[in-house]
């Protein structure tokens, strides 16, 4: 049956099994991390500050005293750090799901530690480094899924390959949206690289509609100042902005391939279902182009 309609309440028991989040200390991260803990999970919450994670699993603690939390130190923008936060990963007696959240929007052009532009660096670049480093200990999982998140902003991404880093010319907006493409271009080239090997790992894709989560910190003060007093009328909150995470790290019958979002006004918000992205996100050429690049930038080789 396909996923509709869902919710935070239709995630199951989790006992027994074991997730890693990435930007589990605040938003979308934190409020998936709170559910699966509550359901029993035992999550693992990637996060750049010890101090933020210790606050968030504390405030995690206080509503499930018995939750099972463990901080692993992450930095998206440092693939030293990233290599770290897998051999700690590694040590876990088990990891049955891989949840790819975190990420930046908008920032000023910055780069990161190892130089990549930072919002294809963090978003792109540090979920694929990750996701390929933790993909064998993952098909040791029960049932295990690589979740990646992507957004509607990818309807308007393009790749651009011939300046990459944006040494050439940078806007805020094109490289996320160019970042967000690349989250899809990933999830579905991992999904056929699965597929061909019979791995048991099932690489889907979410994105959250327009949730009010700290991304928006860097937009105009003026526009967040204008529109959080109604933002409750077409935004979700950051726990409903979750829901699509939920669903496709948890829901029953999910295939490789398929990607989640909010079901009304156009996927801005609602209870998750399946959703559609643009054609671009599922060039074979495109992705995988894009996975060779990725690959080259990183030096993280696939054993897909």
């Amino acid at each position: 049956m396909a996923i509709s309609n869902f919710t935070d309440k239709d995630v199951v028991e989790q006992n027994g099994r074991v997730y890693f989040i990435t930007g589990a200390n605040s938003g979308l991260g934190y409020e998936a991390a709170k559910v699966l803990a509550g359901k029993g999970a035992r999550v693992l919450m990637g996060c750049r500050s010890e101090d933020k994670a210790e606050t968030a699993m504390a405030s995690i603690c206080a509503v499930y005293p018995k939750a099972d939390l463990r901080f692993i130190p992450l930095d998206l923008g440092n693939l030293k750090s990233i290599r770290s936060a897998a051999k700690l990963v590694e040590k876990e007696p088990r990891l049955d799901v891989l949840v790819n959240n975190a990420g930046i929007m908008m920032p000023p052009r910055e780069e990161t530690a190892d130089g990549f532009e930072s919002q294809f660096g963090v978003n792109h670049l540090g979920t694929f480094a990750l996701t390929g480093l933790l993909l064998d200990k993952l098909a040791k999982g029960q049932e295990p899924r690589v979740v990646i998140t992507a957004s509607m902003a990818h309807r308007s991404g393009r790749i651009d390959f011939d300046d990459i880093n944006a040494e050439q010319g940078y806007s805020r907006w094109s490289r996320y949206a160019m970042s967000k493409l690349a989250n899809l271009l990933h999830m579905y080239e991992l999904d056929r690289r699965l597929r061909a090997v019979d791995s048991p790992i099932k690489a889907v894709a979410c994105h959250p509609g327009v949730a009010d989560t700290e991304l928006t910190k860097n937009f105009p003060a003026v526009l967040v100042s204008l529109f959080r007093p109604v933002s409750s009328l077409f935004m979700n909150s950051a726990a409903q902005g979750a829901w699509p995470t939920l669903a496709a790290a948890t829901g029953k019958n999910v295939e490789g391939g398929q990607y989640f979002g909010p079901s009304r006004n156009g996927e801005w918000t609602g209870p998750a279902g399946e959703v559609q992205p643009r054609p671009k996100a599922k060039r074979i050429e495109l992705a995988k182009l894009l996975w060779d690049v990725s690959e080259e930038m990183t030096g993280v080789r696939y054993p897909v």
